[in-house]
């Protein structure tokens, strides 16, 4: 790690030559919504770089998602709106504010009472309102499921254990098979996904990230597949489907991930 300076202000400084008269033609033609594709990729690519278990590449992927934040400042102060410091005064008061029970005389006992008292410092400071209003709609549909659960199991809709959850997910399953069009077939499969991810939430699961982790199984277990096959001169294609299933058992002790 550096032991020297702090370079903060000269990635600044740079994005603010970028979009200076006479910078870099691309970075003058942004704006805060032509942006938005580039903040939501660089996201991905640091869950990308933590799934993935690599230090190096998740200090370069953070680097990347720290630039967007500049970036953004930075036309936010050509607009005359805020700047970075601005930005950062900010969160640093939101932090110390919502922490209490270290930068104040407030205590808490465990995580679970963190988040709590979290809860309750946002809707003092925004005023009341529901829990299921103020979630992004950008949200991936498994991590808004997520989010808003969580958010009224705080305010007292939750079941009392697992067991409910799971009686749910039975009642919801039967009802996806029992669906007479498929316009209801859609609602009951989208009302079982909505338990599963609810089931997810009290295994201490995040549904988003087991899912991309299951298609990155998946994708790798296939792919093994089509290899094998190929080195044996089959034609994976046409391959009855029991065979298949032979080579993805064979792919699954291969991969083992």
């Amino acid at each position: 790690m550096s032991n020297g300076p702090s370079h903060f202000q000269d990635l600044v400084g740079i994005v603010e030559r970028l979009r200076s008269p006479g910078g870099c033609p691309w970075d003058l033609e942004q704006t805060h919504g032509s942006l938005k594709r580039h903040l939501l990729e660089e996201a991905y690519e640091v869950m990308e770089a933590i799934d993935a278990g690599d230090p190096s590449r998740l200090q370069e992927e953070l680097g990347d998602l720290l630039v967007q934040v500049v970036f953004h400042a930075q036309m936010a102060r050509e607009a005359r709106d805020f700047d970075v410091e601005d930005v950062v005064s900010k969160v640093s008061d939101k932090l110390v504010r919502r922490h209490p029970h270290v930068f104040a005389d407030s205590a808490a006992s465990d995580a679970r009472e963190v988040e709590l008292n979290w809860e309750r410092l946002k809707e003092a400071e925004r005023g009341h309102r529901s829990p299921v209003e103020g979630i992004p709609r950008a949200l991936p549909a498994l991590s808004h499921s997520q989010l808003m659960q969580d958010r009224v199991s705080k305010a007292g809709f939750e079941w009392e254990d697992v067991s409910g959850v799971l009686d749910k997910v039975a009642e919801e399953a039967g009802e996806l098979v029992h669906a007479p069009t498929d316009e209801e077939r859609a609602k009951e499969f989208g009302d079982l996904l909505f338990v599963m991810v609810n089931l997810a939430r009290w295994l201490n699961i995040q549904a988003e990230d087991a899912l991309r982790q299951a298609n990155d199984r998946f994708r790798g277990r296939y792919l093994t597949m089509e290899r094998l096959a190929s080195d044996r001169g089959l034609d994976f294609h046409n391959m009855p489907m029991d065979a298949k299933e032979e080579l993805w058992q064979e792919a699954k002790g291969i991969t083992r991930t």
